[in-house]
């Protein structure tokens, strides 16, 4: 009896060879030489090669040159504003953040434009886009009363903004390419403006800026510095928990007094007045 048929493939004649030498050990067969046999040709048989897996597919690369164009139009504008009023004046008809087309205002700036403070945020809220104000709400009340404590106020010694000018529908968190398009713009103020301090409220206004990954409580209340290519010399900056924050997580209030106070101190060492 053949142990392989012209319409086998060798796999599938070893495993009725196996079957057979199987029935045969139930049977009482002495199976020694069987065996030896089977391991021979089990050996000698030529194994069937698998298909080779199918190339993978080159990546196709997405355009990026719409986005590349929109954000060196950002950078252009941005350097063409010669003060606070005409950045702002910038802002307010810059086009190229989809986020304007949904956002009821455009929400720039609040306070005084030559303020030795500056104060940068987040994104607008619902609040901050219907009133198309900064730190508008009850984030913005407890900020003011958090700044007063320390002699700063937005109608003297304050200017406060944003990272993000239009509110992103339903609050959702900025994407990359838009906190792109704005960055141009944020990073113009702080040049024109060469502020005694900038203090940089909450987790997107910190990494963003200071181009650092760590969680705000990590960054808050130490003395750092913010640069680019527009400035001489680098900016004193400091990170501060956002109020909105604040209002969640009421229990962070003491870590903000602690920083107020740290802040207070580096004022003074820097010579800003502030208003009782």
């Amino acid at each position: 009896m053949a142990l392989m048929n012209a319409a086998e493939t060798p796999i599938q004649a070893q495993a009725a060879a196996k079957a057979l030498l199987a029935f045969w050990r139930a049977a009482g067969v002495d199976m020694d030489v069987a065996e030896a046999v089977y391991a021979t040709s089990a050996k000698t048989a030529a194994p069937v090669r698998a298909a080779p897996p199918p190339a993978p597919k080159a990546p196709v690369a997405r355009p990026r040159a719409k986005a590349t164009s929109l954000v060196d139009n950002a950078v252009a504008l941005a350097k063409s504003a010669q003060t606070v009023a005409e950045l702002r004046a910038v802002v307010m008809g810059f086009e190229g953040c989809a986020l304007k087309a949904t956002a009821r205002n455009t929400v720039f700036s609040d306070g005084v434009d030559d303020a030795p403070v500056l104060i940068i945020g987040e994104a607008p809220d619902r609040d901050e886009d219907e009133q198309g104000k900064p730190f508008a709400g009850a984030a913005g009340q407890m900020l003011d009363k958090m700044l007063a404590a320390i002699g700063l106020h937005r109608q003297t010694n304050v200017l406060l903004s944003n990272t993000i000018f239009w509110r992103p529908p339903g609050n959702r968190a900025p994407t990359p390419g838009e906190v792109m398009t704005c960055l141009p713009f944020v990073e113009r103020l702080i040049e024109l403006k060469q502020p005694k301090l900038l203090v940089l409220m909450g987790k997107a206004a910190s990494n963003t800026l200071l181009k650092r990954e760590e969680a705000v409580t990590r960054l808050r209340g130490r003395r750092m510095s913010f640069s680019s290519e527009g400035l001489a010399l680098p900016v004193n900056a400091i990170v501060m928990l956002h109020p909105a924050y604040l209002m969640r997580q009421p229990q962070q209030k003491r870590l903000a007094w602690a920083d107020l106070l740290a802040t207070q101190a580096w004022l003074e060492e820097l010579g800003v007045a502030r208003v009782p």
